[in-house]
């Protein structure tokens, strides 16, 4: 590397910093809401039942709760009181959230952590350290259902890559699953709830006169209201927690905590491949969790299973890159943000995928493993060891994979940094390892600028040069702006096996110029936002592989009617063929351009539509891509909804016709008892699949699964290709429970 370029690279990297410094123009804000909590002797009753319970009425009122939707600055439409007390041992919540015409209450879902944003609902969050950066958050809807979510890094994710990693989005992860409870009451004053939430559930710094950061949004489906009590800028919600307010007068003892959750399984396969690997099995296994400190969790599984999770949705790859399956096991999903370093679904350095789930998706036997995982003080500690069998038939042998990630959160000033190992290395194999290190770091500009980035390096036997990574990202988000400018490299010869890469090797810059407008004397329309975006692949010979400009702006209703209408200029520089289905793509360089309208109506009503529609050029031919959702719901038990993706590829070499087609159906007994079914077609692979799940939930989601699943290859003179029935069955042992 030439010290001309490398200087070049240290311009840039310094003129971001330049640039967050002059838009970071308020660096002290205004003193956010505050209130003292109560401490009570005796817990209530926890029925949901607030208005006719003495206790509540002795607690301290909040009733100011301001619109961020439809009238930005307003008081919520409808009167909402809130009042918050805490035992030795538990925080309580209680809400009234009154209504004029209670019959019109929505409620679309009770399915654990389903979307509450379309429902009458109520959200809270805690930022339990006061580091204005991670959180937990807790919701209900007039059902009584229960939702909560670990948020970490304010719940920002990466613009760019358009990736969610199953029930982690950007830094929320809704697939952490805590032991806690909610009732709720309907009356004709509209509907109440209350929340218990255990303190061993949630982590915290014990002490006297603790503060915690605290939110509370309310949502009326009706009207698509949304209303929180401490205010914030268009385009932040609930998870902004440097907006947040405080909760003072915290007295709080170290709690203790251990449970152990065993599992029993048996399942049955009926194989009619010609491997006719029909069998029947039964295994036991679990997971153990002890609390440290109050702030530190140890976890330890053995046998790990995850049968009850949900399959991968089908994907076709129509680029030269690789797919992104997300994450969906819960043991590797719990606290997967604190071991989250890089640029989500683009640069990622530890993917826990990789671990018990092989290239091809073959499933690889998990063995064991733990994981330490919290916070000391102001800092964020993540250990991860685990151990996977070999498999005879692909010729995987034994492996560990470890990961340790510490970063410190400098409070109140939006920054931190920190480190990250990972290694994977072959169990008596001292030559085959793979490791990469790391460093990050974030800082904090004011409440409206930050400059974030991270340096990296790999280690890969036969690898010695350009195994280097780094990102360096400025962003200014206020008041319905928001500006990103950033860099990203990847050398040659980096290669994080324990981690995932979109595509590799590579330089690119990228931006984007986002405002959004809410809008005066225009009718029905609520807002626009105009926005362009840029990102640009290079490789290290200065060749450019891709290009991509988009120019867009969305159109929103107040019925909740939504066009996005936009235009993208591409270039794609193909420096070696390859194929698309089986259609050759030659040496070249291909420059299009292509039209794109999205609309979706209103999410809130029981039937729903979206769809997303792209024409034009595509690597030297035309492209049509047309990716449709319907959802439709009966009442609050019974939701389906369908998809059909569609791509016709007209190229010189040949013509692409791929269609992927699916269909959900979710059916609510109660809040936890659920039978939910996936059904998909892919004519590329020519692969029929269901996949039926019965589920009967205990605490934090244990409980009883049954799970069917059909493979089907779509020769119709063949039989069914593969069948399996799984029951498993776990159950939350609270030792400590006092």
């Amino acid at each position: 590397m030439s010290n001309k370029l490398e200087l070049k690279r240290i311009v840039f990297a310094l003129s971001f910093l330049f640039s967050a410094l002059l838009v970071a123009q308020n660096t002290n804000p205004n003193q956010r809401l505050n209130f003292g909590i109560t401490f009570l002797e005796n817990a209530p009753i926890l029925d949901g039942n607030i208005l006719k319970e003495s206790l509540w009425k002795n607690i301290p009122v909040i009733t100011d709760l301001e619109q961020i939707k439809p009238n930005y600055g307003a008081p919520v439409s409808e009167k909402t009181e809130i009042r918050v007390a805490y035992t030795t041992k538990t925080l309580y919540v209680a809400v009234v959230c009154y209504d004029k015409t209670p019959k019109n209450i929505v409620v679309s879902d009770s399915r654990r952590d389903a979307d509450l944003n379309d429902d009458d609902s109520f959200l809270f969050i805690l930022d339990t350290y006061n580091d204005q950066q991670n959180g937990f958050l807790f919701g209900t809807n007039a059902d009584g259902m229960e939702y909560d979510a670990q948020i970490d890094r304010e719940g920002e994710g990466n613009f760019s890559a358009n990736r969610q990693q199953g029930g982690v989005v950007g830094g929320t992860n809704i697939n952490w699953d805590a032991s806690w409870e909610v009732k709720t009451e309907t009356g004709d004053y509209g509907w109440s709830a209350e929340f218990a939430i255990p303190l061993r559930s949630i982590r915290f710094n014990s002490g006297d006169n603790k503060t915690w950061g605290i939110n509370f949004q309310r949502n009326i489906s009706k009207r698509s209201e949304t209303a929180y009590w401490a205010n914030l800028p268009l385009g932040f919600d609930i998870k902004r927690l440097s907006l947040a307010g405080k909760m003072n007068g915290l007295n709080l003892k170290s709690p203790k905590n251990l449970k152990v959750i065993p599992y029993v399984l048996t399942q049955g396969i009926n194989d009619k491949t010609p491997s006719n690997n029909n069998n029947s099995s039964s295994s036991v296994g679990g997971d153990i969790k002890y609390s440290l400190t109050p702030g530190l969790t140890l976890d330890v599984t053995y046998n790990t299973d995850f049968a009850q999770v949900e399959v991968d949705e089908q994907q076709v790859n129509l680029d030269r890159f690789n797919l992104f399956f997300p994450e969906k096991r819960p043991f590797f999903l719990e606290n997967a943000g604190q071991f989250s370093v890089g640029s989500a679904g683009e640069v990622d350095l530890f993917f826990s995928r990789r671990i018990g789930i092989g290239d091809d998706g073959q499933l690889v036997p998990i063995i064991g493993g733990s994981r330490i995982s919290g916070k000391v003080g102001q800092t964020n500690i993540g250990l991860l060891s685990m151990f996977t069998d070999e498999v005879e038939s692909s010729d995987l042998v034994k492996n560990n994979y470890s990961v340790a990630r510490v970063n410190h959160d400098f409070a109140t000033s939006r920054s931190s940094i920190g480190g990250i190992f990972v290694n994977r290395s072959g169990i008596n194999l001292p030559d085959d390892y793979n490791r990469v290190f790391a460093m990050d770091g974030k800082l904090g500009l004011g409440k409206k600028a930050q400059l974030t980035g991270f340096v990296a390096k790999s280690t890969t036997p036969g690898i010695t040069s350009n195994d280097h990574a780094f990102k360096f990202l400025g962003v200014y988000n206020w008041n319905g702006w928001n500006l990103r400018g950033g860099y990203t490299e990847l050398g040659e010869g980096f290669n994080p096996e324990v981690g995932f890469l979109l595509r590799e090797s590579f330089k690119k810059p990228e931006f984007l110029i986002f405002k959004q407008w809410r809008t005066k004397n225009m009718g029905k329309l609520l807002e626009v936002r105009p926005h362009v975006s840029y990102r640009g692949y290079w490789d290290f010979n200065n060749n450019l592989v891709t290009s991509f400009l988009h120019v867009d702006n969305h159109w929103v209703w107040e019925s909740g009617f939504e066009i996005h209408t936009g235009i993208n200029f591409t270039t794609e520089g193909v420096l070696s063929p390859f194929t698309i289905s089986n259609v050759k793509i030659p040496v070249g360089e291909y420059k299009h351009s292509e039209l794109q309208l999205v609309m979706m109506t209103n999410a809130n009503k029981q039937l729903y539509f979206q769809t997303r529609t792209v024409i034009g050029g595509y690597f030297g031919g035309d492209r049509f891509s047309s990716n449709n959702t319907v959802n439709f719901r009966i009442g609050d038990k019974f939701n389906t909804s369908g998809t059909l993706n569609y791509n016709r590829l007209n190229l010189p070499n040949g013509t692409v016709d791929a269609v992927i087609s699916g269909a959900r159906f979710a059916y609510s007994f109660t809040p936890r008892m659920f039978l939910q079914s996936l059904l998909q077609y892919n004519n590329v692979s020519n692969v029929t699949s269901l996949n039926a799940r019965f589920g009967w939930l205990q605490n934090a989601n244990t409980g009883l699964f049954v799970v069917f699943n059909i493979i089907q290859d779509n020769d119709y003179m063949d039989l069914l290709n593969n069948q399996s029935i799984t029951i498993k069955y776990s159950y939350q042992f609270d030792l400590l429970k006092k």
